[in-house]
């Protein structure tokens, strides 16, 4: 019997490494495919986009936050991974009717890598997991080499109707000081809700346009430098600032160049 600690505190227990997964968690999905669980993987969410070929294959139940547990049971779980902050506590709570749930809890690169090594540990794939890991710290080393000592001023938007944005604890909000962005919104927690004045009042170089969870399009971009023309305005991918699986092995160079466009 092996007992694991997740990243909430509570602790689960696993007879042998899992051969039925539930992956609640989109960029957990992607790493798990990188760590070569293609087998193990039964059950993953609509938002879950990638691999692409999982997506189209694996069995979906339901998404994030309104997860169908008629789907889950039929699926004979092993082990379900989740998230605080993605997930909804109250469906955790009926999800360990079924399997042990190992809860993520990541508010930046840290809680990240260790995410990576702990998943390794639990499906028995630990040498895979260090060497995502190792490739993330040393990408996010040569990406912290490369920065100058100008620092932008960003707002981050991650929706509109109204607008929100990015606190200082936040993975994004990591991501961002990584790239030597200064966050005006960091003395905010969680996802603060913006008005036009408040963005105006910031003051930023910059007005980051994420591409999820609200899908921002070029449109958006020309309404908000009408907005504010002082400020650049910029589409970005969402993915490279959210996602703390695998993913983060391509994020830091797309960072270093978003970088350079911006400096």
């Amino acid at each position: 019997m092996s007992v694991f600690t997740d990243q909430i505190g509570r602790v689960i227990s696993l007879s042998n490494p899992p051969r039925r997964i539930i992956s609640l968690v989109p960029s957990i999905t992607e790493l798990l495919f990188n760590l070569g669980l293609e087998i193990e993987v039964v059950g993953i969410t609509k938002f879950c986009i990638q691999p692409e070929i999982w997506f189209r294959t694996k069995t979906r139940v339901g998404g994030t936050k309104n997860v169908h547990m008629d789907l889950v049971a039929s699926l004979h779980p092993d082990i379900i991974i989740a998230n605080k902050e993605e997930n909804v506590k109250e469906q955790i709570e009926q999800l360990e009717k079924f399997a042990p749930v190992w809860v993520s809890d990541v508010s930046d690169l840290e809680d990240a890598l260790e995410m990576i090594h702990q998943i390794g540990e639990i499906t028995a794939t630990s040498i895979l997991a260090k060497q995502i890991v190792e490739r993330i710290e040393a990408n996010f080393r040569m990406l912290a080499t490369s920065l100058n000592m100008n620092r932008t001023r960003v707002c981050y938007l991650i929706w509109q109707d109204p607008y929100i944005t990015v606190g200082g604890d936040t993975f994004i909000h990591d991501m961002l000081q990584r790239c030597g962005f200064e966050n005006v919104f960091a003395r905010s927690v969680r996802y603060p809700v913006l008005s036009v004045e408040q963005i105006t009042d910031a003051a930023c170089d910059a007005i980051l346009l994420s591409s999820e969870p609200y899908p921002f399009k070029q449109q958006h971009a020309e309404k908000l430098e009408k907005i504010f023309p002082e400020c650049s305005v910029r589409l970005v991918d969402g993915a490279m600032f959210s996602w703390y699986g695998s993913r983060l092995i391509l994020a830091a160079g797309y960072l270093q160049s978003l970088v350079k466009e911006l400096t």
